[in-house]
């Protein structure tokens, strides 16, 4: 283990202090990357988790993945959770803490944006920020594919109607550019440059595993950049509200270590393998965070509570999926099975 991923946990705080910093001190530059971008997709963080993802996907082996249909088990419980149980977990927390826990501090109005923002976050499914996450738990590429293709093509039938029934909306218009765009960038493209890598490698007698070990510390590298960015792009809003903020980040913290438990007890239950468990569970723990602050924007405002809401998942995102990853090593570094 190199010495990025040995203290990736203070390299992540690091560029959260740096992105922050940075956001003040140049302003104009975090908002000029920030409107590089096409159907609310950034490109930069786009290319960033390219960098990120595509070493995994040259480890993809086409011939194991038909495969995966022999263990359903792991599908079946990332399924499960994604789109049975994350959901209204989800709207249940929000309700429970705005309009309990916080009623005092928050307006009704103000507590039914966020909880709605809450909401669009907690029914969209993974990012392909998993990809990362999979690779740093020792996780099966072939069988994470496959979870998040599965996961991707039904989010296409399933977003509007969940998101629709949770928030008493009728007329939710999924922005297709985003999730569109979003899965040509972050899946479609980097699995064919993985596929046509490996190929190339097999064909030239080379090792694929030392080529993707030499990408590795390039990986690291976007995931520290991609963190220094969305914390840059969001500093005038951390300053200027960092109450609202921490009281948007609450809830979402508790849905989100509570979703993954609940995945990880599902995953003993079924007795599945470290390297099908762990990516499971992570996978049924993270959001499209890209999706939902695209449907909030449209369905509520730039400025809206909705909006800021997503945006603050954005954020919490990253440092509370790598706090995962690494409570995931600790617990089962060499182990074959997810058990404590």
């Amino acid at each position: 283990m190199g010495v990025f991923e040995r203290f990736l946990s203070l390299w992540v705080a690091l560029a959260i202090v740096a992105g922050v910093a940075l956001g003040v001190w140049l302003p104009s530059v975090f908002e000029a990357v920030a409107a590089m971008e096409i159907a609310h997709v950034n490109l930069p963080v786009a290319l960033l988790i390219w960098l990120m993802i595509y070493p995994m996907m040259i480890q993809i082996d086409w011939s194991a993945v038909k495969d995966v249909g022999k263990r359903p088990k792991g599908l079946w419980l990332t399924l499960v959770v994604n789109w049975l149980i994350k959901p209204f977990t989800m709207a249940a927390v929000g309700w429970l803490f705005f309009r309990v826990f916080f009623a005092d501090w928050v307006s009704p109005d103000d507590a039914q944006q966020y909880i709605a923002g809450m909401i669009l976050l907690g029914v969209a499914p993974c990012t392909a920020m998993v990809f990362v996450w999979s690779q740093l738990v020792k996780g099966d590429p072939n069988y994470t594919l496959v979870q998040v293709s599965v996961n991707d093509l039904i989010m296409i039938v399933a977003y509007a109607p969940i998101a629709g029934l949770l928030l008493g909306v009728s007329n939710i218009d999924i922005p297709w550019g985003t999730l569109l765009l979003s899965t040509v960038l972050y899946v479609v493209l980097p699995l064919l440059a993985g596929m046509f890598t490996r190929r190339y490698l097999l064909a030239a007698g080379k090792s694929v595993a030392q080529f993707a070990g030499r990408l590795k510390p390039f990986s690291i590298g976007g995931l520290i950049l991609t963190v220094v960015l969305l914390f840059g792009f969001q500093a005038q809003t951390i300053l200027a509200q960092p109450a609202v903020i921490v009281l948007i980040a609450i809830p979402l913290l508790v849905q989100t270590y509570g979703i993954y438990f609940i995945a990880r007890f599902g995953a003993r239950r079924l007795g599945l393998p470290h390297e099908i468990a762990a990516p499971a569970c992570l996978i049924g723990t993270s959001n499209f965070f890209e999706l939902a602050v695209a449907v909030a924007i449209s369905l509520f405002g730039l400025n809206s509570g909705a909006a800021l809401a997503t945006v603050v998942g954005v954020l919490v995102e990253v440092p509370v999926m790598l706090s995962l990853v690494a409570l995931v090593n600790a617990w089962n570094p060499q182990k074959s099975t997810l058990n404590p």
